[in-house]
């Protein structure tokens, strides 16, 4: 029996405490936590992130998930979520640092 969270949920509870205008890049979430990759907290992104604020994940380029590009885009600038020109987050100006953080 598993007394602990799982990793699944580790990556849901991290990416909810990304505030409103910040990012994280899908291997952010993983270097956080100390263990996964950037593929599977996209996955796990894919399956639970409806139960936090998705579109705060982002591509290392700070590039947005094509099938909901739009979506994202609408609530990044709802939030102020520093873009690039292009359309991309500015990750330079957008990425959280964490401090404060609740790792598990």
């Amino acid at each position: 029996m598993r007394g602990g969270p799982t990793w699944e949920e580790d990556v849901v509870d991290l990416v909810a405490q990304v505030p409103p205008g910040r990012v994280l890049s899908y291997g952010d979430v993983a270097e956080l936590l100390g263990r996964g990759s950037a593929r599977g907290v996209g996955r796990t992104m894919q399956l639970a992130g409806y139960r936090v604020a998705w579109w705060r994940v982002v591509r290392a380029d700070g590039g947005l998930h094509p099938p909901l590009r739009e979506r994202a885009a609408a609530e990044h600038a709802r939030e102020g979520t520093p873009l690039r020109p292009d359309g991309r987050v500015d990750m330079a100006r957008a990425r959280w640092d964490a401090e404060g953080v609740r790792l598990p």
